[in-house]
Parts: C-alpha cells; structure tokens; sequence
C-alpha cells in the first residue's frame, strides 16, 4: 500500500486528488496538508466527505511528512513547493508537484512571467515534466515530477501530432481556450464572484498569460523547433472542464485521411486521449469528471490552415487525474489504476 501526502488538499485539485485517491486500492491517505483550515476536520471543508474521511487538516510541514508517506502531492500557489522541496526530502519521498514551480526548464523564463524568484532552481532539470503520453518511460524513474498546467496539456495534446511530424508551420499557432471557474482556483477572488461570472463570457491574460511559455517549450520540444504562439484563455460561467480551439497553416496539402492517420498514430493506444469520428467536435460535457481529452481536427482548405480541438477535464486529466498517474507510473502501477472514471452526464 503507498502511502501519500497531500500538501494543499483542500483546494480545487487538492480536492480531487482526494476524491480520485480514496477509489485507489493502492493507496492510503495519510496527510491531509491544508494551511488555511489547520486542526480543521477535513469533512468539515468538504461535505461531500462526511463518513468518509475521519482526518483533520495537517500544516504543509514537508520535511515531516517525508518520513511518513512514500508519495507527496503539492497542489499548491507556485512557489511554495520548491521553498519546500530539498534534496534530504527527495532522498526519502517522490514528490508530484502540481504548481508551476518546475515545469519550465529556463529560470529567467519562470520569474519573468510567474514574477517570483525560484527558491530551488537545482532541481529545475532533474524534474521530469509529467505528461504521460509523451514522456512515460523518464516518469517511471523520477523522484520530482512537474504535473502539466491545465490549459497546456489540452493545448498540446490537440496539436502535439501535427507538431511531431512537422505538418504545420510552428510560428502560425494560435490557441483559443475556454475554461470553467474552478480553474481560477478556490480563494476568494472578486473576478470569480457568481455575479461577476454567471451570464458573461470574458478574455484574460491576453497576449501575456503565464501557461504561454510552458505550451511553447512543450511545442517546441515536440516539432524540434523554436515556437511562438499567441494564447488567449476564457473564463466561462462553468464550474469545470476546458475546451481548445488551435488553428495552424498546414506545411502542404493534405486530406482528412492523412490527418487522421497521424492523430491514430500516436494516440490509437493511449487509453486517455480519444480522438473523435469524423466532424464530431470535443465537447466538455462529455469528459467531465473523468481523465479522458477527447481531440479532433479540421481542415480549412480555403486557407490551408487546420484547426485543431481539445476538451477536458481541468480538475482531473488537468490537475489531480494526471497527477495520479503519474504516480502509478512512479510506483510501477498499471497507469490507469483509479483512474478508470466514466465522464458524468448530466
């Protein structure tokens, strides 16, 4: 039985990592790190846990959690793991971290638009960004796992095909995303009111929002070259899922099949990643709750450009889902144990 940490369990994907893990037969919880509700009962701050979680909120004390648990979550504001995180704790404990603080290779990229100084740059290179699909075989190994944002690995699922081959021009991407509120996070912000929400549909973080240089690396890593995209996200009036719309100039002509032949090509065997039927486009409902992206494409012959779609969950496949299996990855698990959640509807 492993046992796990969670440092920031009652936030949004805190949260969820809770509700995924407590349906894991390999798993125990045994910390529940929240320093906004410290000695609080944790059925308490969520009453969907009543009689089913007894523990009261712990403080995020990492270096006695390491010699409790064999796993760490941090689902935390970006900075605070790597002020945690030492090479002491890393010698004990495998740690996913689901904040921004070891996702981008380049320090100076990563405090110039995160805005802080990074407290642990020596681990910046040994952590292992954690998207299964693409880098399966260096999780399995790692001690400090970066979990991917939300809004990049939608995005770079829905293009990661067509980059890796080298189908479409790198420097005309445009993505626009699309995500429900709980993706802002659980603190108690003035944007994020029901008044401010309900019946609106707003842009944010035009031209400058921090998942940009994290989508670009990722891309870049995929086509071999340099990319820069423009990244536009959307606050809708939902409480969960994330829908991408990326459109690209196609590098020459092609037809719906060869397209097609290529999306199956990587992703036929991926259990979470569905590429859809023919002129289906991904909806969010259809993935909420679950870990699955469901993706599909179109070609725009008119402007020999193609548009490439994405929906997921934001909390599960985007945050806690993904964060798990990289876990069962780290801990020799099959990947999709816990995981195996059917979407919800309605």
């Amino acid at each position: 039985m492993i046992k796990a940490g969670i440092i920031g369990s009652t936030g949004y994907a805190g949260g969820e990592l809770v509700r995924i893990l407590m349906g894991h037969k390999d798993v125990e919880i045994k910390w529940y790190g929240s320093r906004s509700y410290i000695d609080k009962r944790y059925a308490d701050v969520y009453r969907n846990m009543f009689q089913i979680v007894d523990a009261v909120c712990m403080d995020d004390n990492m270096e006695a959690l390491a010699d409790e648990v064999d796993v760490i979550f941090t689902a935390t504001p970006q900075g605070l793991c790597a002020s945690l995180v030492s090479e002491e704790i890393l010698s004990k404990v495998k740690i996913v971290d689901l904040s921004a603080d070891f996702r981008i290779k380049d320090v100076n990229i990563y405090e110039e638009w995160y805005k802080i100084k990074h407290p642990a740059p020596q681990f910046i290179e040994e952590a292992v960004y954690g998207l299964c699909e693409v880098n399966r075989e260096a999780i399995r190994n790692a001690r400090l796992i970066a979990n991917p944002g939300c809004y990049p690995t939608c995005s770079f699922l829905s293009v990661y095909p067509l980059a890796k081959e080298g189908l479409i021009d790198m420097n005309t991407i445009i993505i626009d995303a699309k995500s429900g509120t709980s993706g802002a996070g659980r603190g108690a912000k003035t944007d994020n009111l029901y008044c401010e929400v309900n019946e609106n549909i707003k842009a944010y973080g035009v031209a400058g929002h921090r998942h940009t240089p994290e989508i670009e690396e990722q891309l870049g890593y995929a086509s071999g070259e340099n990319t820069t995209i423009n990244f536009t996200p959307h606050l809708v009036p939902m409480n969960r899922g994330i829908l991408v719309t990326a459109y690209a100039s196609l590098k020459k002509e092609t037809n719906y099949e060869a397209i097609k032949a290529v999306y199956d090509k990587y992703y036929d065997n991926e259990k979470f990643v569905r590429v859809l039927d023919k002129d289906v486009c991904p909806q969010t409902k259809w993935v909420e709750g679950s870990n699955y992206v469901d993706v599909n494409f179109k070609i725009d012959p008119r402007t020999n450009r193609i548009i490439m779609m994405g929906a997921m969950d934001n909390l599960v496949k985007g945050a806690a889902g993904q964060a798990v299996q990289n876990m069962n990855l780290m801990f020799g698990l099959p990947e999709t144990e816990g995981l195996n959640l059917v979407p919800m509807f309605p």
